[in-house]
This record gives structure tokens, sequence and C-alpha cells, in this order.
């Protein structure tokens, strides 16, 4: 072999080596594609929802009172006793025991009517209504963690993302429809 074949041979294997060697390091040092997924929560939202919930229960109160006044037992109970007075007196002092036989049936009377009223009840349907909570839970997005070029990071995503999360000019792709761009 001649010296300039063997030099041209040293040449061509020195600029080979120093191509590849560049492209080595290009390769080694490329951007990368994907990130890493090291974990996927799903971030949940809880919202309570009020419900008014109502029934109708039977309720026990006082009857209306027709007599405030108790007048109708007044007057039945004065009657009644003055007839006794009456039949218990003789002579003189049966008008004695008229009038006291009326005042006495009158009062009772009236205290029988007013204990009749107290306890004369009738029975009424209410309604009677509250308020209930129900809790209502939904998935809002993901929370991501993710490792990139060594360092970690946290992102939120509209849906679980798999094992990698697609890369693009150095910057992570959130949507589906992006990573098929690049």
């Amino acid at each position: 072999m001649n010296k300039s074949m063997i030099t041209g041979f040293a040449a061509g294997a020195i600029a080979v080596t120093a191509v590849g060697g560049v492209a080595g390091y290009k390769v080694l040092h490329a951007p990368p594609s994907y990130a890493q997924v090291l974990a996927v929560h799903p971030a949940v939202e809880t919202t309570r929802v009020p419900q008014r919930v109502c029934r109708d229960i039977a309720v026990s109160e006082q009857a209306p009172v027709r007599d405030p006044n108790r007048i109708a037992g007044t007057a039945v109970g004065a009657v009644l006793g003055g007839v006794l007075g009456h039949q218990i007196g003789g002579g003189s002092g049966n008008t004695l025991a008229t009038v006291a036989g009326a005042a006495a049936g009158g009062y009772a009377g009236n205290q029988v009517q007013r204990n009749m009223q107290q306890s004369d009840r009738r029975t009424v349907m209410e309604t009677r209504c509250r308020t209930l909570y129900r809790s209502h839970s939904r998935t809002v997005g993901y929370n991501v963690t993710y490792r990139l070029d060594g360092r970690q990071g946290t992102v939120r995503m509209d849906h679980p993302p798999g094992a990698r999360i697609p890369v693009k000019d150095g910057r992570l792709v959130l949507t589906p429809g992006d990573a098929q761009q690049s």
C-alpha cells in the first residue's frame, strides 16, 4: 500500500469515528419522548345535595270550644240543682233550698262542662317536613405523578394516562389529540 492510501484510510477512520461520536452523543442526549408515570390518583369532588322530605302524621289536639263561658253547663246544672233543692226543702225553707240547689247545681254544671271541653280531643293530619342531605361524588380528573429527565412532578389530567405520558418539545402532552400531531 502506498502512503497516500494509508493516509486516506486513517483520515476516513478518524472522520467516521468523529461523526459516529457526535451522532452517538445526540442519540444518548436526545430529549425524551415520554415521561414515566409513577402514580395515578383520581381527584374526587363530593357535594352535598339537600332534599326536602315530607310526611303526614296524625296529631291529637283539643277540639275547638263552642261555648267558652260554659253557659249551657251552668244553666243545665242550675235547673237540675233547683229541682233537687225544691224536692229537699219544705215550707218556708223550700225557696231557700231551691235557690241554694240552683247555685250549687250551676257551679257543678259549669265545672262538668269545663272538664268535658278540656278532654274533648280531635285528630288532624299535619304535614311535617325536614331537609336531608345526600352526598354525591364524581371524578373531576386524575392527579398524576411522573418522572421526566430525572425530576419528579405532578399534573392533573382529565383521563388516566397509562404507564407513560408523551413529551413534545420538552413539554408533557396532556390531551390525546396533541400527542397524535407530533
